[in-house]
């Protein structure tokens, strides 16, 4: 019998050491993550949010690098060419991984080329127009467009940004026409704004809360179906008349393919704490972003999705590139 305990317990100290053989001794220098957006934008606000904490969960630095324009596809290239090493992820959106992908067939990269990691929030946008604008509320906006088609202008960051998208679908619902004026990036339409060079835009919310909270902006509407904690004066589109407008873009990680599993399994499950912090969960509120994260293989299969109903969309407003 003590021959048998001591074997049992042998077996079972091999068992451990197994184990921990197989836990990648992950990471062992600096770890970038490339935020598709420029400084202030949704995928920067959650990338720094958790390259902060992962930092000191792993204690080896995350740092965040900004990547924006083109909707996110400059970062997608670099990260789709990086090696799979586990070093370089990105933080990315729906413009990224659904929208340019579906304009542009001929792109230099395709889902195949990323290895997901977690979806991590989900943001809506919100509706803003320069106060000299003589519409504080959808009804009177929709009114003065319809008065003067093309003659009110709004930004986006670019032709098939989720700016541009959102827009397009609410003049569809709305019958109304703007004159469509492209930036590099989202902070580009708020400077925009705040000069007076365009009437409207749908904005990140992050961007412009301060704005909205000191009268530099009005805003109008939310794009989702349930009011936002940050503006909880500011009604849903469906609130105003506009009903069922529902549009928002999904935050995730990605590495290039082809990184071993358990890097991924290993970086996705304390992703998975991070985001459940309260800490973290108060200023995911703050900035108008709402938690969605999920594991490896429903965010594949959410990402699959994504693109199969934005090629839709891009085929309705007739944004694929030819």
């Amino acid at each position: 019998m003590a021959r048998l305990g001591l074997a049992a317990a042998i077996g079972f100290l091999l068992l451990l050491s197994s184990a921990a053989a197989q836990e990648p001794a992950y990471p062992t220098r600096p770890v970038r993550i490339i935020a598709a957006a420029a400084p202030g934008g949704n995928p920067d606000v959650m990338a720094r949010l958790i390259a902060a904490r992962a930092s000191e969960m792993f204690a080896s630095p995350f740092f965040v690098e900004n990547v924006p324009g083109v909707g996110g596809v400059l970062a997608a290239k670099q990260v789709a060419a990086a090696s799979p090493d586990g070093y370089t992820l990105m933080l990315n959106d729906t413009g990224a991984m659904a929208i340019s992908i579906a304009m542009n067939p001929d792109a230099n990269y395709r889902l195949a080329d990323f290895t997901p990691i977690t979806a991590v929030a989900r943001a809506p946008t919100v509706l803003v127009v320069k106060p000299s604008l003589p519409a504080h509320d959808v009804a009177a906006f929709i009114a003065l467009a319809k008065g003067k088609p093309n003659a009110l202008s709004f930004g986006s960051a670019g032709s098939g940004s989720i700016h541009q998208i959102t827009m397009l679908m609410f003049e569809r619902e709305t019958g109304i026409e703007l004159l469509h004026v492209p930036y590099r990036g989202g902070t580009g339409i708020v400077n925009a704004l705040l000069t007076g060079e365009i009437d409207a835009g749908w904005s990140g919310i992050a961007n412009v809360l301060a704005l909205i909270n000191t009268g530099k902006l009005n805003a109008l509407c939310v794009s989702v179906l349930h009011r936002d904690v940050s503006l909880p004066q500011v009604p849903t589109c469906d609130e105003t008349g506009v009903k069922g407008f529902d549009v928002a873009t999904m935050l995730g990680l990605q590495f290039p393919a082809g990184v071993e599993p358990a890097i991924v399994a290993r970086l996705q499950g304390a992703v998975a704490k991070i985001l459940r912090e309260p800490a973290v969960a108060e200023r995911m509120v703050t900035f108008g972003i709402h938690l969605a994260e999920n594991g490896t293989e429903a965010y594949a299969k959410y990402m699959h999705e994504d693109l199969v109903h934005y090629a839709a969309v891009v085929d309705e407003f007739h944004l694929r590139i030819k």
